[in-house]
């Protein structure tokens, strides 16, 4: 037996024991002829002191270094200068032996809670960054969350069940990876986006409840809260309803939220139409922790002799409560910010409400004050002390994005988003479809097997763009950590959803044929919801990046620097998989 006990195992209890401890030197620091060393494990750190009464031992401490793994036995005593930081602060272990068991080379980066390792750095020896307390207890938290929701979906009949990982390519949607097939040349299965036919194939099959803690896998460009593997609690009921659905889910949003968090969200969630969520907030996942919505100003922003206001097809405001004392560098701030090619827009205009009933602003020219009082106050609903902030252009959706984005970053100055408040919706009557200029064609707006509202059905025939969604996400402080949908169990309304899709018979067959065949046998009303894992887990722990809550991330190329993957194979593994590679420069 290596150890008896571990590094965050030890209090005041086990004052006058032997015990035996083993784990990696955090820190070594030799007093004349004692010596305190830092000895530290998944579970916590323990003081080990070589005291003069055992003068053999020093000798034991020559060579030793940060990181080595070493075992030392003792006994367990009270600690004169306690440290009230640790768990064991109160106790040290007397040495009576040791030894090491594995030497270390001096790693790259300090193992503390703050690294001095920049972010290539820790990712390339990752397996030392998860040594450090703060993303040990992201991983340890992940752990926890999936226990909490296996537990939770059990208690409610749920059936977890595998789906396969090798599966049929389909173009829709996101870039599948694909993977050659050796035994079937020029073939490839595709790593599943999700499971979701698999899953509806579960509810043809009878089981009626089904989850599934499960990787999923998509090519796409990356950023702070997407990778190219990702993790799904995913989700499927048969013989419900929308709102069966969101009452479950919220239950489990409860669960996680009192275990992890000591909070209770309020149930039921606040549901908000997909058009609400664009037209007050400009996104459809809008953080409700702080007000600034936005206020269409079109009617009374024209018609005073301003062509750039005259012409627009829209015209939005925020209002900056408290804002009004931005100074000049402030603004030009805020009016390169949206006009970054992320943001879009061609410019800002802003009104200041002061404090003493009158208003400033950058339309003084056009405006006076009276219509820039009926602007401020009764179209925007600002008070004295804000600061109105105005975008306009051609294109309504355009625009309130451009607002939702600077609302956003106008937060983040003002401090805004508290990481310890909880606002939870459902945003739900998404549009069906949405159009394709350069295609010239509808696209599904979640999937194709997404139900429209039964009262929209007959608008798939004379205008598909109007139809809504029995579709609904589920949105934590500007974070869309899950959605799903009531499925179309009925093959005939699947072929119509096909053919508004444009999908050919053929095609559709030849990409679906096995789920409209199943359908033919007694498809049961069904639907179903997926979490993003790594999402939940990292807003439960305040952080900004999914990265952190994954023991082995990708960067924002797609790329594992510590196995450097993706990477070249051997040509003998080409020739088996028939693969003759282009080069490069004709990609």
């Amino acid at each position: 037996m290596y150890r008896t006990n571990t590094c965050g195992e030890l209090r005041k209890e086990h004052i006058g024991s032997e015990v035996t401890l083993a784990g990696w030197v955090s820190k070594l620091r030799r007093m004349g002829a004692m010596a305190f060393l830092d000895l530290r494990d998944r579970y916590g750190i323990t003081q080990l002191v070589f005291d003069s009464a055992h003068p053999e031992l020093q000798s034991a401490l020559d060579g030793v270094g940060r990181e080595c793994v070493l075992q030392a036995t003792g006994m367990v005593r009270e600690r004169s200068a306690k440290n009230d930081k640790i768990a064991t602060g109160d106790i040290e272990l007397e040495v009576t032996s040791c030894r090491v068991l594995n030497p270390s080379e001096v790693p790259p980066f300090t193992i503390e809670d703050n690294s001095d390792g920049g972010d290539d750095l820790r990712m390339k020896y990752r397996y030392l960054d998860l040594r450090r307390a703060p993303v040990k207890r992201n991983i340890e938290l992940r752990h926890r969350m999936a226990l909490l929701t296996r537990n939770y979906l059990d208690r409610l009949g749920f059936l977890e069940i595998e789906t396969p990982m090798l599966i049929k390519s389909t173009p829709e949607g996101a870039r599948d990876f694909v993977v050659p097939s050796r035994m079937n040349p020029n073939e490839f299965y595709a790593l599943p986006q999700s499971p979701q036919t698999f899953k509806q194939l579960l509810m043809v099959a009878g089981m009626d409840r089904y989850f599934q803690i499960v990787k999923c896998f998509r090519d796409e460009d990356l950023r702070a809260d997407r990778q190219p593997e990702f993790t799904q609690i995913d989700c499927e009921m048969s013989f419900v309803d929308q709102e069966d659905i969101l009452t479950v889910f919220e239950g489990l949003a409860v669960e996680l939220f009192s275990k992890i968090r000591g909070v209770t969200p309020a149930t039921p969630f606040r549901r908000m139409s997909w058009h609400e969520a664009m037209n007050s907030y400009g996104s459809d996942k809008p953080d409700l922790r702080f007000g600034m919505p936005i206020r269409e100003i079109t009617t009374l922003a024209q018609g005073h002799g301003m062509s750039l206001m005259d012409e627009a097809a829209y015209v939005g405001a925020i209002a900056v409560e408290g804002a009004a004392e931005y100074t000049r560098k402030q603004i030009d701030a805020l009016t390169d910010y949206v006009k970054r090619p992320q943001v879009g827009a061609k410019g800002l205009i802003w009104i200041k409400c002061n404090a003493d009933g009158s208003f400033k602003s950058s339309v003084d020219k056009f405006f006076d004050a009276d219509a820039l009082k009926a602007i401020a106050h009764q179209a925007a609903e600002a008070k004295s002390g804000d600061l109105v902030l105005i975008l306009l252009g051609a294109e309504r959706y355009s625009v309130l994005k451009q607002l939702g984005t600077l609302r956003l970053h106008v937060a983040d100055l003002a401090g805004l988003k508290d990481p310890n408040k909880f606002e939870c919706l459902w945003v739900v009557d998404f549009p069906l479809l949405e159009w394709d200029e350069e295609t010239q064609r509808f696209y599904a707006m979640h999937h194709p097997f997404t139900s429209p509202k039964p009262e929209d059905i007959s608008l798939l025939s004379t205008d598909p763009g109007a139809v809504r969604a029995n579709a609904y996400d589920m949105v934590i402080n500007g974070v869309e950590v899950g959605g799903g949908s009531i499925r179309i169990h009925d093959s005939q309304l699947q072929h119509k959803m096909f053919e508004v899709l444009g999908f050919t018979k053929e095609k559709a067959e030849e990409q679906f044929g096995f789920l409209m065949n199943a359908f033919k046998y007694g498809a049961p009303p069904h639907g179903g919801v997926a979490f993003g894992l790594d999402r939940w887990v990292s807003i439960m722990a305040g952080l900004d990046s999914i990265r952190d809550c994954i023991a082995f991330p990708k960067n924002n190329a797609g790329r594992d620097v510590m196995i450097d993957a993706p990477s070249a194979i051997d040509q003998v593994q080409l020739d088996e998989l028939n693969l003759i590679l282009r080069p490069a420069q004709e990609q």
